[in-house]
């Protein structure tokens, strides 16, 4: 602590510069040498002085004040701030910090594995007089510490195959929850918490990617299997289809055959036969036109002449 020091050499400089009869006795011309730098000293002091009393505050961090033992509930935060010169202030960082482990957990049924896992937190401005008293300036002692012992409960609860695959990101939420929980109360904010890998013993690791693979291979062809039964459908659907179109056709044709059988009576049959027979005798391609003929009926033949 300087203030004190620095406030003497002040007092004592500029008492010396505004008047002091202890220099009376040297000549005057070195009179004025001694009070043009005493003078000079004196606000130096007094300027470094001053400094005593001020703090400045970069930003990302907070400091937490204490006097005579005594810590004030109210931090400093960034900026410029005047304190008392006879107070200790202890500078925290309220940037993002990141731990990263490797832990030995046991799965549910006892298999051992190696977790690579990693914490994202800070601490929060308004609980630093609280993490000062209770903790310190280093919480990463008692941060990782609760951080393995969570780890390894929580892989507890779980299958070794479930902490490898499936349920992998359920495992990091329920971590990340349990974090927030038992930190958040000793003044830190917990940002996420990540499961990066998981490790098995070799025979566990194999056995798990052959079980997951034989699973992925079924359900591939599941797809297949469902893909092919939509193409017989749809192949069914479409011969039904063709089938009542063929169906409606052939129906429309035998009702216009069946109608016009109906309208067809023999004198309308022969008069369609006269009408023809004059066409075919009125064409000039025409030479010979039999008419008649059958059972009862001679044919009548016609010779067109040249």
């Amino acid at each position: 602590m300087m203030f004190i020091p620095y406030l003497l050499t002040s007092l004592l400089a500029l008492a010396i510069a505004l008047g002091s009869t202890s220099i009376d006795a040297i000549p005057e011309h070195r009179q004025r040498q001694i009070r043009v730098i005493s003078l000079l000293i004196g606000v130096i002091g007094f300027l470094a002085t001053l400094s005593q009393c001020l703090v400045v505050m970069s930003t990302g961090k907070v400091a937490v004040v204490e006097i005579l033992g005594k810590v004030q509930e109210k931090p400093l935060k960034p900026g410029v701030h005047l304190t008392n010169p006879m107070a200790k202030i202890t500078t925290f960082s309220t940037r993002l910090k990141d731990i990263k482990e490797t832990v030995s957990a046991t799965s549910k049924e006892g298999l051992n594995l190696s977790m690579d896992v990693s914490l994202q937190y800070k601490l929060d401005p308004q609980q630093v007089a609280n993490v000062y008293e209770n903790i310190g300036t280093d919480e990463t002692e008692i941060i990782i510490s609760r951080f393995r012992s969570l780890i390894r409960e929580i892989s507890a609860r779980y299958e070794a195959r479930e902490i490898y695959g499936e349920k992998r990101q359920e495992i990091a939420q329920t971590l990340q929850d349990s974090l927030i929980s038992q930190l958040q109360p000793l003044g830190f904010t917990v940002d996420q918490a990540l499961l990066r890998n998981v490790t098995l013993p070799d025979s566990i690791q194999a056995a798990i990617q052959e079980k997951l693979a034989a699973q992925q291979e079924s359900e591939r062809q599941e797809f297949i299997n469902e893909k092919e039964r939509q193409e017989i459908e749809f192949e069914i659907e479409k011969a039904q289809k063709e089938a009542e179109r063929q169906r409606i056709e052939a129906q429309g044709i035998a009702d216009a055959q069946k109608l016009l059988a109906q309208g067809l009576t023999p004198q309308i049959i022969q008069l369609k036969s006269i009408e023809a027979t004059q066409k075919l005798a009125e064409s000039e391609n025409s030479k010979v036109i039999i008419i008649g003929g059958g059972k009862d009926n001679l044919p009548l033949i016609l010779q067109q002449s040249e």
